[in-house]
């Protein structure tokens, strides 16, 4: 025991620090050059045993002083290689503060990964560059995959509203709620709270923004390359993700069959290696539950039903590179008559397919129905209907490829703005350099000055005019920050289109 916990020491890099006292006890962390770092702090009951698929539960207390300098178990995912565990409700807490009265504005990183993976310990989200900048930075961990969105009739019954499934939505609002009641503790104040969060921890920050049971927790929001703004359909698509509970219940009985359960009981038993995979809606995807996600969330912003923060959202300007199969033109024009019907010749049009291949064009279709036309449409809406401030981004910095290469119209890939933001760029990248390196530090500041002020502008930044719809602008980030237009606009005009029919008796018929 005394040389593991020697281990634990050395594994800070430095030296102990005082404890914290949090509701359930003191915890211990490291000095870590000018901050003090918090590691595997638990602000939820293990979801294990009979609490698998139940929403989390109060941490149990503890006596005396826990150790806070490892990481906990990422959430079970995958194969189960690895550090994983059902075991994962804990945070991380990097702060610059000498005393809890500082008071210091906190940022918390929700992680992507489809809603099937993701972690708080990959050293991309390292969060002490962040905290150098004058802020309490937590990431958070939240249960993915079927063990995080599972949805069936008997876990619905459950429950006092009779709904299941977003049980990995119900994790972040439990960390929200903790840090909203311990944060100071750490030198952190709980009423200057912004999330941030990329892919899928950008459409969950879309998601709290919209839901009830998240509305006063946080006073701004980061989407990056998110959104949620998409109504739901039967056969989900990249921006046509969810699915309302019934259905989702049902795919919960298939799931549990894929198993071999005869009961709800049993599909607890089974040790998480031996649960069949899932992905999409009602196994391993939020839904519309009418509880967490109330509804169609254009529809909730349409009426003016949402949390009314500010917001900086964006997204990446070859999303599609990450996400678009289609190998030949042909392929792409049929895939996109089988999604689109009707709306397809216009979309075609509006995103051109190459002659021999399918060129980014083609692939911005893709990027634009799963995050450009959300972010958009999220930025429209909310500059429409609320009060709060709006600014929206496009990054596109990307290495410069040979002409007539393979890669001559790569821009930048989906995920790749990540380490860009937490200033965890690999240094001994070749392909990386001063630009890089430059754009990282406007972009941190950038994030850092609107989790402080709501406002990302400051000292030495360009400045960066809030959106509207009278005055759409954009800041680019390529070589530097530029303040432009919205990328593609007339194609973006054109999938509007597309999903305002689908939201009319014949655009939901179709989709059946």
């Amino acid at each position: 025991m005394v040389a593991m916990l020697l281990l634990a020491v050395l594994s800070c890099g430095a030296e102990q620090a005082a404890p914290a006292l949090t509701e359930a006890g003191l915890v211990q962390g490291c000095s870590e050059q000018g901050l003090t770092v918090y590691r595997g702090i638990p602000f939820a009951a293990p979801p294990v045993g009979e609490l698998r698929w139940k929403a989390p539960q109060p941490v149990a207390r503890w006596e005396g002083v826990r150790p806070a300098r490892e990481f906990a178990p990422d959430p079970y995912q995958g194969d189960g290689k690895g550090k994983v565990s059902e075991d994962c409700l804990y945070l991380n807490v990097w702060t610059p503060a000498r005393t809890p009265e500082e008071k210091l504005p906190v940022l918390v990183w929700i992680y992507g990964g489809g809603f099937s993976f993701g972690s708080t310990s990959t050293p991309v989200h390292n969060g002490e560059h962040l905290a150098r900048k004058g802020v309490v930075l937590v990431t958070l961990n939240y249960r993915v995959g079927t063990l995080g969105f599972l949805a069936h009739p008997e876990l619905s019954a459950e429950t006092a509203g009779r709904v299941s499934g977003n049980y990995g939505l119900q994790d972040q609002i439990a960390a929200l709620r903790w840090i909203r009641r311990n944060i100071a503790a750490f030198g952190g104040d709980p009423g200057k709270v912004t999330l941030f969060g990329e892919s899928a921890g950008g459409i969950s920050v879309s998601m709290l923004c919209a839901s009830p049971e998240a509305a006063g927790l946080f006073r701004a929001a980061i989407s990056q390359s998110g959104g949620n703004f998409g109504p739901t359909r039967p056969t989900t698509f990249p921006g046509e993700n969810m699915r309302g509970l019934r259905a989702a219940e049902q795919s919960g009985v298939a799931y549990a069959a894929r198993a071999g359960a005869a009961s709800l009981a049993e599909l607890r038993k089974l040790p998480p290696g031996k649960l069949p995979g899932g992905w999409g809606s009602g196994t391993a995807w939020p839904i519309v539950d009418g509880w967490i996600i109330p509804g169609d969330q254009s529809e909730l912003y349409q009426k003016g039903h949402y949390n009314d923060v500010d917001v900086l959202i964006g997204y990446n300007s070859d999303e599609g590179l990450s996400f678009a199969h289609e190998k030949t033109p042909a392929e792409y024009v049929a895939s996109t008559r089988l999604r689109y019907g009707p709306h397809a010749e216009a979309l075609l049009a509006a995103y051109p397919a190459g002659s021999a291949s399918v060129g980014r064009a083609a692939r911005n279709l893709m990027r634009d129905a799963a995050f450009g036309w959300q972010t958009w449409n999220w930025a429209r809406l909310q500059a429409r209907t609320g009060k709060a401030r709006v600014f929206l981004y496009h990054f596109d910095r990307h290495a410069q490829q040979p002409a007539g290469s393979p890669a001559a119209d790569h821009g930048m890939p989906h995920g790749v703005d990540v380490p860009y933001v937490f200033q965890t760029l690999d240094r001994n990248d070749t392909r990386l350099g001063a630009g890089d390196f430059a754009i990282s530090e406007s972009v941190a500041n950038y994030w850092v000055n609107f989790a402080k002020f709501g406002d990302p502008n400051g000292p030495g930044l360009p400045a960066w005019p809030r959106f509207s719809e009278e005055t759409p602008k954009v800041m680019h980030f390529r070589e530097t920050a530029t303040v432009g237009t919205v990328p593609d606009a007339g194609a973006l005009e054109v999938l509007d289109r597309y999903f305002a029919w689908r939201r009319t008796p014949e655009g939901a018929a179709w989709a059946k």
